[in-house]
């Protein structure tokens, strides 16, 4: 038995642009082949109109395919895998403490964090929503026990409100989730999840952190420190950290950032 954290471009989404395009491409065809419009210039402009959206949905489908390719753990690249690892590697949990994933997925990171912390317990959670329907709590348990590992748990809630009590855990952590959730203050988000922290813990928190989805992310790190958290950082993981410049660019994950410090 193996782990299979699926890929963070759903096969799925794929297919679904991919069909888009050829019954446009299909559509196309018959209108311009068997004279269903019989006025000149609407089956141009209707002709127009779907080449141009054909074109769109064949960039769409090609460039999603280059990103499932490069997020794929089977593949060459292995991208996910080497974020997920990452980040994990900031994350110390002390003997006998508790830490926090939150929007697990498939459970990676919170996996990889227990696999770092033997001795402590480690907890994913994650809404499940539709969007990634092939991502569930049943999916995270299996890959623990295909990586053997026994110190996890998992369970449904909403990062917006977690579903604990303040300074429940030692660490918390989580990746590309907040810039997913609609929201008008993504800075608020971050400070559920750390008042979730217990004084002293650390947290390790990957997203992209661009201005136009989180706000200015300088201020909020005097925030942080202005409220007595010491060691805080923003650190540029598109710079080979994790990925190159040209590949945060092409793949749209320009202002990907890795938040950590210590409350």
């Amino acid at each position: 038995m193996k782990a299979d954290y699926k890929n963070w471009m759903p096969q799925g989404m794929i297919n679904g642009f991919a069909s888009a395009a050829v019954v446009c491409w299909v559509v196309f065809w018959i209108i311009n082949n068997f004279s269903l419009i019989t006025a000149q210039t609407v089956r141009s402009v209707v002709s127009v109109v779907l080449l141009i959206l054909w074109v769109l949905l064949i960039f769409m489908t090609v460039w999603m395919i280059l990103m499932h390719r490069a997020f794929s753990y089977k593949g060459n690249r292995q991208m996910s895998k080497q974020i997920i690892e990452g980040v994990a590697e900031y994350v110390n949990i002390p003997d006998g403490g508790k830490g926090l994933d939150v929007g697990c997925g498939s459970g990676a990171l919170t996996i990889a964090c227990a696999k770092r912390n033997p001795n402590a317990s480690f907890m994913g959670i994650d809404r499940w929503g539709k969007e990634y329907a092939s991502f569930n709590r049943n999916l995270c348990e299996n890959n623990a026990q295909a990586e053997g590992v026994s110190n996890v748990s998992f369970r449904q809630g909403d990062a917006t409100k977690l579903p604990f009590d303040d300074e429940t855990f030692d660490v918390v952590t989580s990746n590309y989730v907040y810039h997913n959730i609609p929201s008008k203050d993504r800075q608020a988000i971050l400070l559920e999840t750390l008042r979730t922290l217990k004084k002293g813990g650390t947290f390790a928190i990957h997203d992209i952190m661009s201005k136009g989805k989180y706000g200015d992310m300088k201020a909020f790190e005097k925030k942080l420190k202005d409220m007595g958290y010491e060691d805080v950082q923003l650190i540029d993981t598109t710079d080979g950290k994790f990925m190159s410049k040209w590949e945060s660019t092409w793949m749209g994950l320009s202002g990907s950032t890795l938040l950590v410090g210590t409350k």
